[in-house]
């Protein structure tokens, strides 16, 4: 049973769906690895499970977003560089990241910002611009 602050965890729906398989599943995984950190967290265990997911982060980054530019690129995404932009923000962040625990290890700020970053990430992100791009596929698919 899980307690109340159990409410934090992001619970993937389909609403955050953009269409494209590929996608929704490398999503689906960020969601689920997002969660283990945040119910690390309730346990307080968030410092020992932050390595894993910055590992999990420094890898997920350079699949998905390689996944979603190279999309972007075969099919001539008009919004291609806008998108790849806030693809650079979230990689000068999780650097931030990376290099503050490479420092300083696990403290509770890190693990704090690390869940907002991440989570924000997620929730805008996917909303506000894979939604479009998983749009834009599926309108080229039917072509």
């Amino acid at each position: 049973m899980q307690k109340r602050g159990a409410a934090m965890l992001i619970k993937w729906t389909p609403q955050y769906a953009v269409g494209v398989p590929e996608i929704d599943q490398q999503h689906q995984e960020l969601f689920s690895k997002v969660n283990d950190l945040l119910e690390a967290c309730q346990r307080g265990e968030g410092k020992q499970e932050i390595g894993n997911v910055l590992s999990f982060l420094e890898e997920y980054v350079k699949i998905h977003f390689g996944t979603e530019e190279k999309a972007m690129l075969d099919n001539a995404y008009p919004e291609y560089e806008q998108h790849r932009a806030q693809h650079q923000k979230f990689v000068e962040n999780f650097l931030e990241l990376k290099a503050k625990f490479e420092a300083e290890g696990a403290g509770i700020w890190l693990v704090a910002h690390t869940n907002r970053v991440v989570v924000d990430w997620l929730i805008k992100h996917i909303m506000m611009t894979d939604t479009k791009l998983g749009s834009f596929l599926k309108s080229k698919q039917g072509n």
